[in-house]
């Protein structure tokens, strides 16, 4: 089984914001930390946020949060929600045409139990697991980095 692009941008853009807390990230600087279109995120951002995972904050110094704690995304969850086709074959498809040997064939029920599984591995996890390593995550994006290199507010006045 293979996950969308899109799905994959989804789960990164929850991590990076979720490393983030609880500071604001912005569109632009997760597009520079993966190497990723700014239009696709921007449409994944989007979609998260009408899914209630990310809070948008808008006007001078916004950007996006977690929308709740990473505790309470679950991946699983986010996967289903975000993957648009979870078929692993056109007979999962009920538009699709039906195959000549559907009545006799095992591959569906055997490929269902191994999607079941695959999501089942996915609920058993929450954002709070995939960010555990924060430190190494954020020294791997450059979060730290970047950081320091913005003066703050307060080191401005």
């Amino acid at each position: 089984m293979r996950l969308t692009a899109y799905a994959d941008y989804a789960l990164r853009v929850l991590m990076y914001v979720g490393l983030k807390e609880p500071s604001l990230a912005t569109i632009r600087e997760i597009s520079e930390s993966y190497d990723i279109s700014r239009n696709h995120l921007m449409k994944v951002v989007h979609q998260l946020g009408l899914l209630g995972y990310l809070e948008n904050v808008r006007g001078k110094g916004g950007g996006v949060r977690l929308a709740r704690p990473p505790s309470g995304i679950n991946i699983g969850e986010v996967i289903c929600q975000v993957e648009n086709d979870l078929a692993l074959v056109q007979c999962f498809n009920s538009a699709a045409p039906r195959c000549r040997i559907e009545p006799a064939c095992m591959l569906k029920p055997i490929l269902g139990e191994a999607r079941t599984a695959f999501v089942s591995v996915l609920e058993r996890h929450t954002l709070a697991d995939l960010i555990a390593p924060q430190q190494h995550l954020k020294h791997l994006l450059h979060q730290g980095h970047r950081e320091a290199s913005v003066p703050s507010m307060e080191s401005a006045s």
